[in-house]
């Protein structure tokens, strides 16, 4: 499809596109408005789903006296990247004329009619085969486990109508890497993966939470509901407390899959970074903070992936 001049503009124009984005800078103009459905322009978003899975496999590998298996995290980042691009297709597809009324999301690609309904969904095709043939290179336990995920995908865009906890859905959703790392490197299942997964819910409630500030005021408007409207005034403490229980989930984690040093000081860095965001939080804080502090999340998932991971590589080389 061709842009007018004035769309083609646009292309360039969402207010969180991170700035000089390689990948949307050096696509050639008709892939644009494709690179910012599948958000490739914004990668935090593959990042926080990537994270959990990262985490995951790192314990799993440290509880078993292994070493990291570098393939298994490669196939997980094509997989992330893959199924957060379809993610936020399918979201775009259900949410076009919502996103048309609020001003941070009205120039996203199908919002202002820069890709069809009909492409968009091709286009989500794609992407879902590609998550698929990457899913099919684990083991059958992990296979199957997956297989449950799409259910909750499927739920998410339609629960802001209904529910002002549609960061809890997100939070199943997007934390449900944390089940499928431990299998994946395991082949079985264990008391270190559901908690890693609780506390992954948890954080991403948390996050979400701070990203939905940006649109209190819109989603007010259209009468679209989230965490960060319930909580209000009370926004800090309540996304406080979430971090909080993520921290003591990912602890107890730790501690079921067998204490360790580097392991402990990666919680330690993970809550350090979540104490640092939650003193910065404000029910009036501008976009352009609550964009700061979600994006820092990346960081504080790495932190902790960094502890488990160096703490497998120290268990492999020294058991």
């Amino acid at each position: 499809m061709s842009l007018t001049p004035e769309k083609a503009d646009v292309a360039e124009a969402l207010p969180d596109t991170v700035s000089g984005n390689p990948v949307l800078r050096f696509a050639p103009g008709p892939l644009k408005p494709f690179v910012q459905l599948a958000r490739l322009d914004r990668p935090i978003g593959w990042w926080l789903l990537l994270l959990p899975c990262w985490q995951s496999s790192a314990l799993a590998a440290w509880a078993l006296g292994l070493a990291p298996d570098f393939k298994q995290l490669a196939l997980f980042f094509v997989g992330a990247v893959a199924m957060r691009g379809a993610g936020s297709t399918y979201n775009d597809i259900v949410d076009r004329k919502i996103d048309a009324e609020v001003e941070r999301t009205r120039n996203r690609p199908l919002a202002s009619g820069r890709v069809s309904l009909r492409a968009a969904v091709v286009f989500l095709v794609a992407q879902c085969l590609v998550g698929l043939a990457v899913l099919l290179s684990f083991n059958g336990l992990t296979i199957a486990l997956a297989m449950a995920s799409p259910l909750i995908v499927l739920l998410y865009p339609f629960a802001k109508r209904f529910t002002s906890w549609p960061q809890a859905i997100l939070g199943c959703a997007f934390a449900y890497g944390a089940l499928l790392g431990w299998t994946a490197r395991a082949d079985a299942f264990a008391a270190p993966a559901p908690l890693l997964y609780l506390g992954a819910i948890f954080w991403t409630i948390g996050y979400d939470t701070i990203y939905a500030l940006q649109d209190i005021q819109d989603d007010a408007r259209v009468g679209v509901r989230s965490t960060a409207r319930l909580f209000g005034a009370h926004v800090q403490g309540a996304v406080g407390a979430l971090y909080a229980l993520s921290v003591v989930f990912a602890q107890a984690a730790m501690l079921a899959a067998h204490f360790g040093v580097f392991a402990q000081l990666g919680v330690l860095a993970f809550a350090a970074h979540l104490y640092w965001q939650t003193r910065q939080i404000d029910e009036a804080a501008p976009p352009e903070l609550a964009l700061r502090l979600f994006r820092a999340n990346r960081d504080a998932g790495l932190l902790l992936f960094a502890g488990f991971f160096a703490q497998s590589l120290w268990g492999a080389f020294h058991s």
